[in-house]
């Protein structure tokens, strides 16, 4: 497909600008799919890839809520094949070898060590890893094997040796998801979809039947109000697929149960290794990572229910002390409050079933549901990252059933995402742990027009000023929160570097889109309320509700 470039070196088609002029001329679509996550970005994905004139609308920015806050695991499930669910973790692996195909620059082989420090549980979770590479099939990651305890410590020295009897290694993957978000939204447009960030959806159009024709929207920058007509509407709005429905039928029940999840970051140091810890099961039954991530560590998560969402959750006291407790039973150095460098909290959209009485939130399905009202508005929750693509191509074929769409092959299983090196092929294969991938370039450009532009954000990160302004020209960027959080991801490695060099991103902004100093100040503002947020010693604890 065509590449368009811009007199200032980077391709002008993702320019927020650009996607809001082509909706001018658009005329009715075939589909409008509300909400810029994972879910919504999955079927916009596999409908463009059937050829369908296809729209989203996102009310902040691409992964702003709980798809850019996640444990960073592309899996199967270990924990769901305990559970006995055979069919979501062999659909989950199956996603999970597509992504590695297809986002060779954000997705990579992760592997997992966990420590046993129980005898009689090392051929447990050896059987059933044994069971987990099976239903991988081709698309395995590697084969899971026995670790003698002299092994699991040379690979990883920070555990803790008392009572080590032995350990597992086995394979997942891991990977950048607001990245991800991003290279797919970027993937949509490539394909002749419109994707907009900030664009909220105010109301459903219905015609006089009762049935919806499309949507009502606001321009969350200008105020400007639109009404987009489309043969179909997908709620893909994640924990707030509930208001959506409320806008159909006021009486509608809550569709989805919300549960958060809580991560909390440090330094490289407590882990000492590039392998990843899965602990099975902590002293009160739940699943505990530590993770790699970037030149940090992730540990994590909770899995507690909660009845307000928000797209900005904070973490509760509780699953905070639980983290940092927990990991310090395993690590040999105990992470205490002053080594967090940032933390923060997403909320899973879980699928409850209606009438089910499950209260527990790891009782509660972790598969995808959809469900169409009578108007013809079809909604999708549930579900996680790993399976974003199968999601987006059951709720397209439901939506073909319903709308009348012509019949056409999903193509989305196939479907490189931008930065995986489509295009004529000029731009070179992606470099491992480079997550621009064939983007590269346009970073390389920008510094050899402007040198100054290859100066580091923060000393502590590799991440430059040219970064920034590809953002913006390429990647569709608005606030510093967008950079910092979902571009370049200082704030959820480092929430004190990310208010440091804001300043710095700050100016970078303000030229580029043509703002003034009120501006600036005002976006300064805004980011270090934000920031505060992911700083342990700063921040105002949730309740728990």
């Amino acid at each position: 497909m065509k590449q368009f470039i811009s007199d200032k070196g980077s391709y002008d088609q993702f320019r927020r600008e650009r996607l809001l002029a082509r909706l001018d001329d658009a005329g009715e679509w075939d589909l409008v799919v509300i909400g810029g996550g994972a879910t919504g970005l999955g079927v916009a994905l596999d409908a463009v890839s059937r050829g369908y004139k296809t729209l989203l609308l996102e009310q902040a920015d691409f992964a702003k809520g709980t798809s850019s806050k996640s444990t960073k695991l592309v899996h199967g499930g270990v924990r769901y094949l305990a559970q006995g669910n055979v069919d979501l973790v062999r659909e989950a692996l199956h996603e999970r070898g597509l992504l590695l195909r297809n986002a060779p620059h954000l997705v990579r082989n992760q592997t997992f060590i966990i420590p046993n420090y129980e005898f009689l549980k090392g051929p447990f979770y050896w059987i059933g890893l044994k069971i987990y590479d099976l239903l991988a099939g081709r698309l395995s990651f590697g084969k899971s094997e026995y670790v003698s305890r002299d092994e699991v410590l040379r690979k990883v020295p920070s555990l803790v040796e008392a009572g080590l009897y032995n350990g597992i290694r086995y394979h997942d993957g891991q990977f950048d998801d607001a990245r991800l978000a991003l290279n797919v939204a970027q993937t949509v447009v490539e394909n002749g979809g419109v994707v907009l960030n900030y664009m909220g959806v105010t109301g459903l159009v219905k015609d006089s039947t009762g049935k919806v024709t499309g949507v009502a929207a606001r321009d969350m920058e200008t105020s400007l109000q639109y009404e987009f007509k489309s043969k179909a509407v997908v709620n893909a709005t994640g924990v707030f697929v509930n208001d959506i429905l409320e806008m159909d039928d006021r009486d509608k029940p809550p569709l989805v149960r919300p549960s958060q999840g809580a991560h909390v970051v440090v330094d490289r140091s407590f882990l000492k290794s590039d392998e990843a810890i899965m602990i099975p099961e902590t002293s009160d039954g739940r699943v505990m990572f530590a993770v790699p991530w970037h030149s940090k560590v992730i540990l994590g998560t909770t899995d507690l229910p909660v009845g307000a969402v928000s797209l900005d959750p904070k973490p509760m006291e509780e699953e905070v002390d639980y983290i940092l407790e927990t990991a310090g039973k395993y690590l040999v150095r105990q992470p205490r409050r002053a080594d967090v460098l940032s933390i923060y909290a997403g909320l899973r959209p879980l699928a409850a079933s209606e009438g089910s009485g499950a209260e527990r939130t790891k009782e509660i399905s972790r598969s995808h549901k959809i469900l169409v009202q009578p108007s013809g508005l079809v909604t999708i929750t549930g579900g996680k990252w790993t399976t974003f693509r199968k999601m987006g191509e059951d709720a397209v074929e439901k939506v073909i059933a319903i709308a009348g769409l012509p019949a056409a092959p999903s193509k989305s299983a196939g479907l490189l995402i931008h930065g995986a090196g489509q295009g004529d092929g000029s731009r070179g294969i992606p470099q491992p742990d480079d997550v621009y991938g064939t983007d590269r370039v346009l970073i390389n450009e920008l510094i050899a027009a402007r040198p100054d532009l290859g100066t580091k954000l923060h000393p502590d990160f590799e991440f430059n000023q040219a970064e920034v302004v590809l953002a913006v020209r390429n990647e569709m960027a608005r606030t510093i929160e967008d950079v910092l959080a979902r571009r370049v991801r200082i704030l959820f490695l480092d929430a004190q570097a990310a208010i440091d060099c804001a300043p710095v991103v700050a100016g970078l902004l303000a030229e580029e889109l043509g703002k003034d100093n009120s501006w600036k100040e005002h976006e300064l503002t805004r980011f270090f309320a934000i920031a505060k947020g992911y700083l342990l010693t700063e921040m105002t604890f949730a309740p728990h509700d």
